[in-house]
């Protein structure tokens, strides 16, 4: 059985950085995509960064880019999100997500990201 494992999250002030983690037990994590949503109070949950299998290929959405970074540890199955200059427009739920065809493509062109496993969640928190 898969289980998603995050951490990281927390309350920080404007500008400053915070770390996640997302650690996976079960399956065959180098096979996987991986992706990064966030869920802020009253609004959908919107994706924020994948990577591919390999990590040859990685996304982050316009409205995190340049501040955002994702990358996975493929030897300790753990995928991380680093961010930078944080706002308080970021506080929100984030949760990791896996799509085990491994490909971007394939997560994109999913209807609903074809996520198979969600983790619970860890709660980054911006105060202004």
């Amino acid at each position: 059985q898969v289980q998603l494992v995050e951490s990281g999250g927390g309350v920080v002030r404007t500008g400053e950085s915070l770390r996640l983690s997302c650690t996976a037990s079960g399956g065959s994590f180098t096979t996987w995509a991986l992706a990064w949503f966030r869920q802020a109070p009253g609004k959908d949950r919107e994706i924020v960064a994948a990577i591919s299998w390999s990590a040859g290929n990685t996304f982050v959405a316009d409205s995190v880019k340049g501040r955002f970074t994702v990358w996975r540890e493929n030897a300790k199955t753990t995928v991380y999100l680093q961010m930078h200059s944080l706002k308080p427009e970021d506080t929100a739920v984030y949760y990791c997500a896996v799509h085990t065809q491994g490909s971007l493509g394939s997560l994109f062109g999913s209807p609903n990201y074809g996520i198979d496993y969600w983790g619970k969640g860890t709660l980054v928190t911006v105060s202004s």
